[in-house]
């Protein structure tokens, strides 16, 4: 009977690499999680699988819809939809323990029942820094936060994005200005508005009830614009008379001071009244980082303030701010229009020995003694011609090769080949240790 064979294929949605692209896709992660250490955030993990009443505590149908939940035994269970309600779960569960302002970073994957199409992933890796504290937290924190996330940008290569901030209480202060009360719909009918248009944005409006000349209103109020200190002056010559919006501006105003003092170029963040962020726990700063080339591919970068993270799971009030980069989005968009540099990111092994003949001992003992100077190092044990181990060298990227012989074993002596310049050295163990910065 012939053996079926099974197609293999993954789910869509799902993301796998080739060896090459899994090691770029690593060292951006390891470029992330060293900058979030450099800026002082410690490093925390929560498991996949969560109890699905912790993670649904706050609910919502768009979220239920998107969480996959299954029964084992007694329990419902969800696999993790994003880190912020897991934080917000540990937070509460660990806080005698926690040193505030906690200062955090987790990266990991999150799962989402996301509608197939492209750029949007059903496993992903998201990469979340969040200040949380039990006390009043200062707003220079809204400042820092940026500034680290502009110098991961930079360091993996992107050159061309625009951190787009505003602050909710500026939208909320509005809208009660205009004595919209219920403002939750409103406010996310303008967090989309960069997808859907003016047009619709006010035949959503018209469905809430809203008066047309409100509406005009709220388009007038979204689509001040220029730099950043001409909208703040514009905002100011408002002259509007209440204390949410006038919160909001100070608070603004103050962000934008200080991520001047952090170094962000002008060129690298803009005032956008437009961003109002859908979820509803985001009470002051909100983000969203936006790669100007490709603004149809939405936000690679966002967050904000809020004022109560854990208030399903503690009466402990807790205020922050928190950024997140969608990774894997982010990633497949580089690699799809050649935004990632061989060059940027290197390769693991960097030294490949070949033995001539049977020479395993000699051969381990000198990769023994590569490693230890940190130069990786990979020994070809298989018994192929020369110029398909040279080949195999190449195929890979490796940079060195080391050819070892009987006359190599006898006088103490390495060949070692750039397989780049194509230059051959006779060298001693010890030069060649040195010659490769070891």
């Amino acid at each position: 009977m012939k053996k079926q064979i099974i197609k293999p294929t993954i789910l869509p949605g799902f993301m796998e690499l080739l060896p090459r692209e899994q090691m770029q896709f690593n060292q951006i992660i390891m470029i992330i999680q060293n900058t979030f250490e450099k800026n002082g955030f410690l490093p925390m993990d929560t498991p996949i699988i969560e109890k699905s009443e912790v993670l649904l505590a706050k609910g919502g149908e768009e979220t239920d819809k998107q969480t996959y939940s299954f029964d084992r035994g007694r329990n419902n269970l969800a696999l993790r939809f994003d880190l912020t309600v897991p934080f917000a779960r540990y937070s509460a569960q660990y806080l005698p323990e926690l040193t505030f302002p906690f200062r955090r970073y987790q990266i990991g994957k999150v799962f989402r029942g996301e509608r197939n199409q492209k750029g949007r992933f059903r496993e992903f890796y998201q990469c979340d820094i969040d200040v949380i504290s039990n006390r009043e937290l200062s707003i220079a924190n809204d400042a820092e936060l940026p500034s680290i996330m502009h110098t991961i940008f930079k360091r993996i290569g992107l050159k061309n994005f625009k951190i787009r901030i505003n602050n909710r209480k500026l939208l909320n202060g509005f809208l009660e200005y205009l004595e919209i009360f219920d403002s939750t719909k409103v406010l996310r009918s303008i967090d989309k508005i960069y997808k859907i248009g003016i047009d619709t944005f006010k035949v959503e409006m018209n469905g809430l009830g809203v008066t047309e000349d409100k509406i005009f209103s709220i388009i007038d109020f979204i689509s001040i614009s220029g730099k950043n200190d001409e909208i703040l002056d514009s905002l100011k010559k408002l002259g509007m008379e209440n204390d949410t919006f006038l919160s909001g501006l100070r608070e603004l105003e103050q962000t934008i001071t200080y991520m001047k003092y952090f170094g962000i170029p002008d060129e690298s963040y803009v005032i956008d009244l437009k961003i109002a962020r859908g979820l509803d726990y985001y009470t002051g700063t909100v983000y969203e980082t936006i790669l100007n080339d490709y603004p149809e591919f939405g936000s690679i970068c966002s967050g904000g303030r809020y004022d109560n993270l854990a208030q399903y799971y503690t009466i402990q009030k807790l205020q922050g701010v928190g950024m997140s980069i969608g990774l894997t989005r982010l990633f497949s968009l580089m690699l799809e229009k050649g935004m990632l540099k061989e060059s940027q990111f290197g390769n693991l092994t960097r030294v490949l020995i070949l033995t001539m003949d049977d020479n395993v001992e000699f051969a381990a003992g000198i990769a023994e003694k590569m490693k230890s100077h940190g130069i990786n190092t990979q020994i070809y044990f298989e018994d192929d011609k020369l110029a398909r181990k040279l080949s195999y060298a190449n195929k890979l990227g490796i940079e060195y090769v080391i050819i070892i012989g009987e006359r190599e074993i006898k006088n103490g002596t390495l060949q070692v080949k750039n397989m780049i310049t194509g230059e051959q050295k006779e060298l001693n163990i010890k030069d060649t240790i040195s010659a490769l910065g070891g």
